[in-house]
């Protein structure tokens, strides 16, 4: 290979070592390169994380594969470039299936990988991921660009050791140094992590690393099936205590007079069925955190006791008058408005401001814009490994239906939604697939893309813009729609309608007033 494109290619990234840039800046600018060094169809360039290869960058493939994590043992590929010494090419008749097959951009249909090759990424001497490139067209790597890819690793590495170098110096001066190692179980490393990219979801990465190193109590808020418990767990990660368990319990899934055992334990006899002593949760969580999920479910005399353990430390198990002391980090979760609670006389306000020492609010997936095909790559990769496909991908109408919903159920309705759909489509096939391509009617989602949905005065009928006369009216129109179905949705609170808009507050206020959109609940 003529050394002159190495040497175009090369020389801005060696500049960028000295620059100070985010690692997905860096990362973006290195594939880029790549991809002028040795053009082809799509570049990847994927983090090892036990056992899984995690994308942190991908140019040229679709944007759910950054939602996607590679179990590395079911993808021969992946596992051949780990354990090669140098770079390997994969041709098109290759028998080893290609992880990215139906996953290049800008194509439709079950067209595959017909060239492949790749490299491993050591740091220290040890793999730390893969650098990947594909080619639709067969024939298009030879034995030059393994030699130029073989010259390009090194730099790679570089590049990745200065973009840890980097977070790591970040994560000390918010006092996070222990976020790099990611989610730290008792049990087992987590297979499930806190996926997003979108501006309310980056918020709420920036708050969890503020609160985390701290021992404030935090409440985390939010819609049913938003994640509440994803949060809880990266919270507990990115502490000083991820060394420690954590330990979860329910509050909803238990009846009120086993609540109070489950959190402080008892001893024999302390009621019937009690034929030993037990430690509850909070000694469990010794030295560690406690999540209490549904946490407006307690009762007022549960909220008492459960306020003294987290004044004093000390706790009591029942039928027992022997105190015992605990260190744990509190986090607990609410899908209710425990404000509203407190009015009602259903929650102690002593309890309650104490639980919010620092609340959190997780947005629900309607907010979150392009994160929908994020979280989508992640549960396709996981229904393609349960099923046992050698790809699963989602078709342009299908990511577009995606995006298009409302999602009232949140991440948890985006799961079950894709699990289901896979089982339909798989099983209308005439024979199974290599590859199964998900279209929008696939997904069988419960309203047609583009209307808007809004329920005012008992009229649930979608609202529509009119499909005749000036097109500025027609846009006002739908303008209007759309801002009515924001405030409904959010109970009229102006702030929250305009962030699931992305508008400023102001903005939007006189964006209604010109429409003739009414902000006030009452009018």
């Amino acid at each position: 290979m003529n050394s002159q494109p190495l040497l175009q290619a090369i020389i801005p990234l060696v500049a960028d070592i000295a620059r100070e840039l985010p690692g997905a800046e860096r990362y973006r600018r290195l594939l880029e390169a790549v991809r002028i060094l040795m053009p082809c169809d799509a570049a990847a360039l994927l983090r090892l994380d036990e056992g899984w290869l995690v994308p942190l960058a991908v140019d040229g493939l679709s944007a759910d594969t950054l939602g996607r994590r590679f179990r590395v043992d079911e993808h021969p590929r992946f596992a051949s470039l780990l354990e090669a010494p140098g770079p390997l090419r994969f041709p098109a008749d290759s028998p080893l299936a290609d992880p990215y097959d139906g996953l290049v951009e800008g194509h439709e249909g079950h067209l595959p990988v017909h060239d492949c090759m790749g490299c491993v990424i050591r740091l220290d001497e040890k793999p730390w991921g893969l650098l990947t490139l594909d080619a639709l067209t067969p024939e298009r790597f030879s034995r030059p660009d393994l030699d130029a890819l073989q010259s390009f690793a090194s730099l790679a590495a570089a590049t990745v050791s200065v973009a840890g170098h980097i977070e790591r110096l970040e994560s000390r001066v918010v006092q996070e140094s222990l976020r790099a190692e990611g989610y730290r179980l008792a049990a087992a490393p987590r297979t499930r992590t806190l996926l997003g990219r979108s501006p309310p979801m980056r918020q709420l990465h920036k708050e969890i690393e503020l609160v985390a190193g701290s021992d404030l109590t935090v409440l985390i808020q939010g819609e049913t099936g938003v994640g509440k418990e994803l949060v809880a767990e990266a919270l507990h990660a990115a502490s000083t205590r991820a060394g420690r368990p954590m330990v979860s319990l329910n509050c909803a899934a238990l009846p009120d007079t086993l609540v109070e055992s489950e959190l402080f334990g008892h001893v024999r006899g302390a009621f019937t069925g009690a034929v030993g002593e037990r430690p509850g949760k909070f000694e469990l969580a010794d030295g560690g955190t406690l999540f209490l999920d549904e946490v407006g479910e307690l009762a007022s005399p549960v909220q008492a006791k459960l306020l003294r353990v987290l004044q004093s430390g000390q706790l009591q198990r029942l039928g027992s008058d022997r105190e015992h002391r605990v260190d744990v980090r509190l986090i607990a979760a609410t899908n209710r408005n425990l404000a509203e609670e407190v009015r009602a006389g259903r929650l102690r306000a002593d309890f309650y401001h104490r639980l919010s020492a620092y609340p959190l609010q997780v947005p629900p997936l309607r907010e979150r814009g392009r994160d929908v095909l994020l979280l989508a790559g992640f549960f396709l990769e996981e229904n393609r490994s349960r099923l046992g496909l050698g790809g699963l991908r989602l078709e342009a109408s299908a990511q577009a239906a995606l995006l298009g919903y409302d999602w009232p159920g949140n991440v948890r309705e985006l799961e079950h939604l894709l699990g289901r759909s896979v089982l339909k489509a798989l099983g209308r096939q005439p024979r199974r697939p290599r590859i199964l391509s998900l279209v929008a009617e696939d997904l069988d989602l419960p309203h047609v893309p583009g209307r808007v949905e809004v329920a005012e005065s008992g009229d649930d009928r979608p609202a529509e813009p009119p499909m005749n006369g000036p097109m500025s009216e027609a846009v006002d129109a739908f303008k209007r729609n759309l801002i009515a179905a924001a405030l409904v949705r959010h109970d009229h609170n102006l702030a929250a309608s305009a962030r699931s808009l992305g508008l400023d507050r102001g903005n939007l206020a006189r964006l209604a007033r010109r429409l003739g959109v009414p902000t006030d609940k009452g009018r």
